[in-house]
């Protein structure tokens, strides 16, 4: 078949560039189609080479990623050498005569889509690379572990992928039914396979030699080889164009032209002979054509056949889809631009709408600024702050980019700060105010501006207003004692300050102790009012906070609201004297303008403290509570310091020390109420100069009684009323406390104390003493934080008045100190009665104090127990030295002693003058009951002494003469002793003298 019948020409891919179109590339070999690809479309990123040859620039077969130089050669040679491409389309019709300008696709019209063109567009489903390619690429010898990090970066990461649960776990035998199934129909498709041809030849259909013998082929194959290598390559190449100079030289060679045209014969010939050499080359050429036409006659013919039904259904598939147009543009003329219009208005009214809501934005926007001037008069700071931050936030999100309000932002944050400054300045200005106003002014009317004024802070997160108010309570407190200090001391009539006076400290510490316990007391008065004013700023901070954190209960507002507002009509729990009778209504109205002023943020008041801002604020307000009631204390402190610098307080008298102690625990327990917490600073100097005061107290009364002993005589005195009217009110009350003076008709002093019915003869230190412990007990009792140091000093009061007995009657000392010539048993038996009296009311003494001594410290209370034992003792001691002194003189008297007339014998004569005498001296002492303990003892004694003397003299119980001279002296004796009051009840029994 000639060539110029053909219409179509199947061609190799790399014969044209499929991108470069318009350039109308073509190549003479695959290596140039390689060279232009790597030049113009491909790219290297790194080390790697990307392929951009296909549609859009990604090339449908090679990952985007790249692959080496290697890889890239091999695709390029697979994927876009080795394929063939869409057939050349025939000639355009408006092309020029030369034909050399060739379309590879038609350019479809405006009016209608191209069927020819549309057919070859690259579609997602032409995509030959997936995932899974990608990732077990074979050429790679090793899988690529930053597959995914360097494309997605290294946040991304490897997770695993778990089986669906709507999935069912797929197993072989599954498949066992189809493979059961297939296994025959593959048996015999293989089987009929491999007796195709000898089928073929039965049925009589013909085969081509070339089919048959594939030898054959091979050979008419190297023939053609042959023949094709007489034409020169320049007429085999792609780029073969009589246009260029160079092939139109080699084709036809000037040379032979010029001779010609010359005249020259020979040349002629040669003409001929190229023109005859041409020809040749042309039948070749011809030749092949027709063998390769003749090889796929019928596939071309076939063809042939297909393209006139192909041209039919193109012609049918170009009207149906002029026909779809036109019903498409009649659709879009009909019910589409009608809708499209109203949604086009609907949208430009929207948009009207939009500018005119703007422009109402803007317009509020601009009226920002006098607006917050006018809040800002009311004392609103929370809506003023509120408006500049929404104002900010509309300008920078709704009105963002407005040229005329590019300033404003800055101007607001300025205008913020402005408010801060306000605020802070307000709040000093009320804090001061405040504390400073008169004493006797009970009517705040500024705590609105309060709440006002403290929302704003609380609004801005600014919490320093606390420390703030501290400060300024601190320094209010120092004012008005400095005050108070000076208005003292200018009004005392008795001392002088225009002398040489130095500092108010000095000035005050001229002030008696009358004046200057007034100074005192009228430090508290005042310092505890400026704690009521701050416990009222407290409670209405703490309300506030409440109410910004969102957790204000109604219940709870009311009750703080009145303590708000009656913390000036009320001191120490009770009314003040002297206020007039309206002061519930004063109190009525200040928490109605209290509540009023906090209802009014509370009604729309968002949560502006956080749960753990709020925490610490409150923590903070407690603090700040606790810290001026330890200010105030401090104070009070410094004024008691000073008063002490010359041992004022020291010297003072002990009701007097009670007073001050008294005006120190009401002012302590006044600011326990307000903050809820304990001071130990005032209590701590309390306790230091109580420390001072016991210790003086002690030293004073120590040295008395020391004095007292060292001029007793020990002799009986005389008791005066008081003292036995300080007994008779310890026996009625059961406490050891002084006796209130009731004025009645003076007695005379009685010669023993009456004590619960039992009389006791003392001596008069005794009475001192029993005072001593007296005034010891009621100074616990006034002053409980010193029962401690008070017990110690008690018990050593104790001690003291103990050893010093011993020591001068047990010792003798009184010889010396007194000039007692002896110690007779008459001062023995008196010493032990005081010490009675004494071991009498030490069981009392331990009960008042073991009531007032802390729980930690009732271990204390074993040294009364150990005083009481020594004490008993002691007793124990006298009354065995009163038993000693008879037994000395039974041992005197009985060495004299003989057994002969007349009877009874001298010596049992002194025995018992002796014993009367004894019991004379003593029977007015003790109790009975004590004389006849003493005197069962004295006989013991007595029969002891005589035991030994009759041993010695040989005397027994024979009824002999010596015999009957003793039991006539014992009967004597024994008389003697019945005879003494008291006595006759005794046992007197002689019968272990002859055993």
């Amino acid at each position: 078949m000639a060539t110029d019948e053909l219409r179509r020409v199947a061609t190799v891919a790399w014969k044209r560039c499929a991108l470069c179109v318009k350039n109308d590339l073509t190549f003479k070999s695959p290596r140039e189609f390689c060279r232009h690809l790597r030049e113009y479309h491909c790219s290297k990123e790194g080390g790697s080479f990307v392929c951009r040859y296909g549609m859009n620039n990604v090339c449908p077969s090679l990952p985007v990623e790249g692959v080496s130089d290697k890889d890239y050669e091999d695709h390029v040679a697979r994927d876009h050498v080795c394929i063939e491409i869409a057939p050349f389309k025939p000639l355009s019709q408006n092309s020029d005569s030369s034909g050399s300008s060739r379309s590879s696709t038609p350019v479809p019209t405006h009016s209608e889509p191209s069927v020819v063109q549309d057919q070859y567009k690259w579609t997602v489903y032409h995509s030959k690379v997936n995932l899974p390619a990608a990732l077990n690429d074979p050429r790679l010898v090793k899988r690529e572990s930053d597959f995914f990090t360097k494309t997605w970066g290294e946040a991304f990461d490897k997770s695993d992928i778990h089986p669906s649960p709507h999935l069912p776990e797929i197993t072989r035998d599954h498949f066992m039914r189809y493979i059961r199934k297939i296994s025959r129909r593959h048996k015999t498709h293989v089987k009929n396979n491999e007796t195709l041809p000898v089928a073929s030849a039965d049925v009589g259909k013909s085969c081509l030699p070339v089919d048959l013998f594939p030898a054959l082929a091979a050979r008419q194959t190297d023939k053609s080889r042959v023949e094709l290598d007489q034409i020169p390559k320049t007429f085999l190449s792609p780029s073969f164009s009589l246009e260029n100079p160079d092939t139109f030289n080699d084709v036809f060679p000037w040379a032979q032209i010029e001779a010609t045209r010359h005249g020259d014969e020979g040349p002629k010939q040669s003409s001929k002979l190229l023109q005859e050499k041409m020809s040749h080359y042309l039948d070749i050429v011809e030749v092949q054509i027709a063998k390769q036409i003749s090889y796929r006659s019928e596939a071309f013919f076939h063809a042939m056949t297909s393209h006139d039904e192909l041209q039919e259904y193109m012609t049918k598939t170009c009207a149906a889809i002029k026909h779809l147009r036109d019903r498409i543009h009649h659709l879009d003329s009909v019910l589409v631009r009608g809708p499209l219009t109203i949604m086009k208005l609907t949208k430009t009214r929207s948009n009207y709408a939009k500018l005119y809501n703007k422009l109402k934005l803007m317009a509020t926007i601009h009226q920002t600024q006098p607006t917050i001037q006018m809040l800002l008069s009311t004392n609103e700071f929370v809506g003023a702050l509120d408006l500049i931050t929404t104002t900010q936030e509309v300008l920078s999100q709704e009105l963002a980019g407005i040229h005329s309000f590019r300033h404003l932002g800055s101007q607001l944050a300025e205008l913020e700060k402005v408010i801060d400054k306000m605020m802070q300045a307000d709040f000093v200005k009320y804090a001061t105010a405040d504390l400073n106003r008169p004493l006797e002014d009970r009517q705040n009317s500024s705590v609105e501006k309060l709440v006002a004024i403290v929302f704003g802070m609380l609004r801005q997160h600014k919490y320093n207003f606390i420390d703030v108010y501290r400060e300024e309570a601190c320094t209010a407190m120092k004012a008005a004692v400095k005050q108070t200090v000076v208005e003292a001391v200018s009004t005392a009539d008795d001392i002088n300050v225009e002398g040489a006076v130095g500092s108010l400290a000095d000035q005050m510490r001229l002030l008696n102790f009358p004046q200057w316990m007034e100074l005192l007391n009228e430090i508290f008065e005042n310092l505890t009012v400026i704690l009521r004013r701050v416990k009222a700023f407290h409670d209405v901070i703490s309300e506030v906070i409440n109410v910004a954190a969102g957790r204000n209960v109604h219940t709870q507002h009311r009750k703080v609201v009145e303590n708000g507002a009656q913390h000036i009509h009320v001191q120490d729990g009770r009314p003040q004297e002297g206020e007039d009778t309206n002061d519930e209504e004063e109190q009525e109205e200040s928490s109605t303008v209290l509540s009023r002023s906090i209802s009014l943020h509370d009604e729309d008041a968002d949560i502006m403290v956080a749960e753990p801002e709020y925490v610490k604020a409150m923590n903070n307000l407690k603090d700040f509570l606790c810290q001026t009631c330890e200010h105030a204390h401090d104070r009070c402190v410094k004024v008691i310091v000073a008063r002490a610098k010359d041992g004022f307080l020291e010297k003072i008298g002990s009701n007097d020390f009670v007073t001050l102690a008294s005006a120190i625990e009401r002012f302590a327990s006044e600011c326990e109420h307000i903050c809820g917490r304990k001071s130990m600073s005032l209590r701590g100097s309390l306790q230091s100069q109580a420390n001072r005061f016991v210790n003086r107290f002690h030293e004073e009364r120590k040295q008395k009684l020391s004095n007292i002993l060292d001029i007793e005589r020990w002799k009986q005195a005389d008791v005066p009323e008081e003292f036995q009217d300080l007994v008779d009110h310890i026996s009625a009350t059961g406490k050891l406390s002084p006796a209130k003076k009731v004025d009645t008709e003076k007695r005379s002093a009685s010669s023993t104390l009456r004590v619960g019915g039992e009389e006791y003869t003392v001596v008069g230190t005794v009475l001192i003493l029993l005072k001593i412990i007296v005034e010891y007990c009621q100074c616990v009792e006034d002053i409980p934080t010193i029962t401690p140091d008070m017990l110690t000093r008690l018990v050593d009061i104790l001690k003291t008045f103990n050893s010093r007995t011993c020591q001068l009657v047990l010792g003798a000392g009184a010889l010396q100190l007194v000039g007692l010539k002896t110690i007779t048993t008459k001062n023995l038996a008196l010493a032990s009665r005081c010490l009675q009296l004494i071991a009498f009311y030490i069981p009392m003494a331990k009960a008042h104090f073991e009531i007032r001594l802390p729980a930690k410290q009732l271990n204390m209370l074993k040294y009364f127990d150990q005083v009481l034992k020594d004490y008993k003792d002691h007793i124990s001691e006298i009354s065995n030295k009163l038993v000693a002194i008879m037994g000395g003189m039974f041992e005197l008297q009985l060495s004299k002693w003989e057994v002969k007339a007349p009877m009874p014998s001298a010596c049992f004569r002194g025995v018992c003058k002796q014993i009367g005498k004894f019991h004379e001296a003593i029977n007015e002492l003790l109790p009975e009951q004590q004389v006849q303990d003493l005197f069962m003892s004295i006989n013991l004694a007595f029969k002891q002494h005589l035991k030994q003397q009759l041993a010695k003299l040989g005397v027994s119980n024979d009824n002999g003469p010596k015999h009957g001279l003793v039991m006539a002296d014992l009967a004597f004796y024994t008389g003697a002793m019945k005879s003494l009051a008291g006595l006759g009840s005794l046992d007197y029994n002689m019968e272990s003298l002859w055993t």
